[in-house]
């Protein structure tokens, strides 16, 4: 009991867990014996983990998966001693974890994401009107980065753009939604591509270079106030209708709400110009943790349901493609037009992510 309090208490302390998310034993009435495995998560795979169809696949592999939540760069801090795995949602802090525990290399990859930004449609009008953006299908877009950052950096206000004044909603500093990059993937990924965009094309990889772009990170950062430390709780705010205009979320996100045939009539995303995939990586703890993470990565079945929660499957782009044809009117399929800027290490990352916070 002492040792299960003590990891609670840590995983509490740093800020990172949202939520507990078990897949159980369904299995169990076929007699389907299964060892558990025991992890922790970034809180956009809860749903998937939770999937009863993927309980189920996963015990018919002989597996029991139990997993905790946790922001992917609060997890560099958590106590993972008897846990079988770690799986943040990017290769940096996966990167991170594997040094700090001796974990041999490669690392399984199962999928990945990349960032977007969601804009309501009067937002997505104004950004294509003021050269912040352009439309390629009724609900898909590309956001101009070095414009966009440019915007950040004068302050600019939604009063200032063109044709703004039609919409009562957007009023105030032009600014884009993101979480708290000291303890969130997606927030700190924000920062890695941002600041690449800012210095020219350059990847920090030192004090220097993060003080050259320190000043607009921390304009970035600070105009949003308290933020979140999951992108699920923006995105469901953006969805009702509350809260800013634009939000960074996961393309899995997005591709998961189609799939689900929710109403996204009021919905345009926007890829980045130059943006940073999320690559969901398993840091195997112990054998089991390793043979896990390589099952997600190669089993049809565990592919396919990973496709249904929105993610890429690593290595065939087919199977993405196949299940999002309905979506293309918002789903940039191929990437086209996408560059994807180096991210920092861990150590850089931290120290932009704490400058930008002040």
């Amino acid at each position: 009991m002492r040792r299960i309090a003590g990891i609670v208490l840590a995983v509490l302390l740093i800020g990172g867990v949202v939520a507990a998310v078990v897949a159980g034993r369904h299995g169990e009435d076929k007699g389907t014996a299964t060892k558990t495995v025991r992890g922790v998560i970034g809180s956009e795979k809860a749903d998937f983990f939770a999937d009863p169809d993927v309980v189920n696949a996963l015990a018919a592999k002989g597996y029991t998966v139990t997993a905790e939540t946790s922001g992917s760069w609060a997890m560099e801090g958590l106590d993972l001693k008897g846990y079988d795995f770690a799986f943040p949602s990017s290769q940096a802090p996966a990167d991170a974890l594997s040094g700090k525990y001796h974990v041999r290399q490669p690392l399984p990859r199962p999928f990945y994401s990349p960032l977007v930004v969601v804009a309501h449609r009067s937002a997505a009008e104004v950004l294509t009107a003021n050269g912040l953006a352009t439309l390629d299908a009724p609900h898909r877009g590309t956001l101009k980065m070095a414009a966009y950052l440019d915007a950040a950096r004068h302050d600019r206000t939604w009063q200032q753009l063109k044709g703004a004044s039609r919409y009562g909603e957007l009023t105030g500093t032009l600014f884009i939604v993101t979480t708290d990059p000291d303890t969130s993937n997606s927030g700190a990924l924000y920062l890695a591509a941002a600041s690449y965009v800012a210095a020219g094309g350059r990847v920090a990889s030192s004090d220097a270079d993060v003080d050259r772009t320190a000043p607009l990170m921390r304009k970035l950062v600070s105009v949003q106030g308290a933020q979140q430390s999951s992108s699920d709780a923006p995105f469901r705010g953006f969805l009702s209708g509350a809260g800013n205009p634009l939000v960074l979320v996961y393309e899995s996100q997005v591709a998961a709400l189609l799939q689900q045939h929710q109403d996204a009539a009021d919905l345009t995303v926007f890829y980045p110009d130059t943006t940073a995939d999320s690559d969901h990586t398993v840091v195997p703890l112990t054998r089991t943790g390793r043979d896990l993470g390589e099952l997600l990565s190669t089993d049809p079945t565990l592919r396919r349901l990973a496709v249904r929660h929105g993610f890429r499957p690593q290595g065939d782009s087919t199977e993405f493609t196949a299940a999002t044809t309905s979506g293309t009117d918002y789903l940039n399929q191929k990437l086209t037009g996408v560059r994807q800027a180096p991210v920092p290490t861990s150590a850089v990352l931290h120290e932009m992510a704490r400058r930008a916070r002040g």
